[in-house]
């Protein structure tokens, strides 16, 4: 590929749009767009794709306004972020002279049909096309007109866009721990309406002892939040976590394997249990001694 990029060198393709070839130095990504560009496997193996077979795909963008010869992308972060990695030089491109809004309403709905969304990218990715429909709404005049939330996807319900767009009040642990999958998306919305200090303790909790609320325990300090009118304090929460799930005070199965790796050889049976529950009580009080110290 010639590396030399002329702005007039422009191709068809089989539906007739122009394809260009531009720089990945011009391109920029979205401000603020919802979606995460990680260096994982996945980024590996699209990497080694392009350094193969080059972007078969071509990217999505927009000229940037009072800045000849930049663009910013609206669609296909990842494919040039990794053909950045391969070392391409240029990549090719279909190019929209759209605005701000019309960008981002796009940028949007040609990502969440993604198999894999995290449901922060979700969150975001519904504010922000709430955000630019509103807006597209007040400069042309239609002052009067507000999009709903039942407006913005074509398969969730209004309710659902709602609860997503209250994960962008977690703090970020607790939001990262939601797209981990080890807090439910529910337990996330009810830890939404939280303060900052609630959030950040619960947080701090969850990554020191690896335990996270369950959805009647988040829901009881939103209640707390809601119902008496203050917000939900520290002492409040330990006594809220403090009290075993229900699953909790019927069984914990553990693999005989996983633990096999830790019992002292020659302990069974009714021995293994207690030994379990005495290093549990162990590792208790020692957790209670971490607190005490602080």
């Amino acid at each position: 590929m010639d590396n030399q990029w002329d702005a007039s060198a422009r191709t068809p393709d089989k539906n007739n749009k122009q394809i260009t070839e531009i720089p990945s130095s011009k391109l920029h990504p979205f401000e603020g767009h919802p979606y995460k560009v990680l260096d994982n496997e996945e980024m590996d193996s699209l990497t080694e794709s392009i350094r193969e077979n080059g972007v078969l795909t071509p990217v999505l963008v927009r000229p940037l306004e009072n800045t000849p010869g930049e663009y910013e992308i609206i669609a296909g972060h990842r494919r040039i972020h990794a053909a950045q990695r391969a070392g391409l030089e240029v990549v090719p491109a279909f190019v929209h002279a759209i605005d701000r809004d019309a960008a981002s309403i796009l940028l949007v709905d040609s990502n969440l049909h993604r198999e894999h969304i995290l449901p922060s990218e979700k969150a975001f990715a519904y504010k922000l096309k709430l955000e630019a429909l509103n807006h597209q709404g007040r400069t042309s005049g239609q002052v009067g007109q507000k999009w709903s939330r039942e407006q913005i996807s074509d398969t969730e319900s209004g309710r659902t866009v709602q609860r997503y767009i209250r994960l962008i009040h977690l703090c970020p642990i607790l939001l990262d721990l939601v797209d981990q999958g080890r807090i439910a998306f529910s337990v996330g919305v009810e830890l939404s309406y939280l303060d900052e200090a609630a959030q950040n303790y619960i947080a701090e909790i969850a990554t020191r002892d690896e335990v996270t609320p369950s959805y009647s325990q988040a829901s009881r300090m939103h209640s707390i939040l809601k119902f008496e009118n203050h917000p939900i304090t520290l002492e409040q929460i330990d006594e809220i976590l403090s009290k075993p799930k229900p699953n909790q005070r019927e069984t914990v199965k553990i693999r005989a394997d996983r633990l096999r790796e830790v019992l002292p050889s020659g302990v069974e049976g009714d021995q293994a249990e207690e030994f379990i529950l005495k290093a549990c009580e162990h590792y208790r009080k020692y957790l209670q001694r971490q607190r005490d110290a602080r």
